[in-house]
């Protein structure tokens, strides 16, 4: 399976970006999806996931309640929705593909997307 994620740029503070993780060479729905984020210096961050069904979605305490995770299987795309960014938000932003159940342990996923770049400007 190869990813492929987009949609990362520069936004002020309390912008929004949406985010796109496309899936090729495969079928989405035979995976758990997450997203993660790296800032400089730092480990690599479970955001969010998503079950293959699309109905059981986690997120982590930094994001909740702001950021938003969906996907649509017949377009092999999962979407991060990401609302009131906030400076420390800025990095690269990863989406990830696992045949296991959803975990926050980056090394445990099976497929990468290259990465995203998203810049929060103050």
């Amino acid at each position: 399976v190869q990813l492929q994620a987009s949609g990362g740029g520069l936004v002020q503070a309390g912008g929004s970006l949406t985010l796109f993780c496309t899936q090729s060479g495969g079928t989405l729905s035979a995976f758990d999806m997450g997203w993660f984020r790296q800032a400089p210096g730092k480990e690599r961050e479970f955001l969010t996931g998503i079950k293959r069904n699309g109905y059981n979605k986690y997120y982590s305490e930094s994001v909740k309640g702001r950021f938003t995770i969906s996907r649509d299987n017949a377009k092999n795309t999962v979407y991060l929705q990401m609302n009131n960014l906030k400076p420390v938000d800025t990095a690269i932003y990863y989406c990830a593909a696992r045949l296991k159940l959803i975990t926050t342990m980056w090394n445990q996923y099976d497929a990468w997307g290259q990465g995203t770049q998203v810049t929060v400007s103050s």
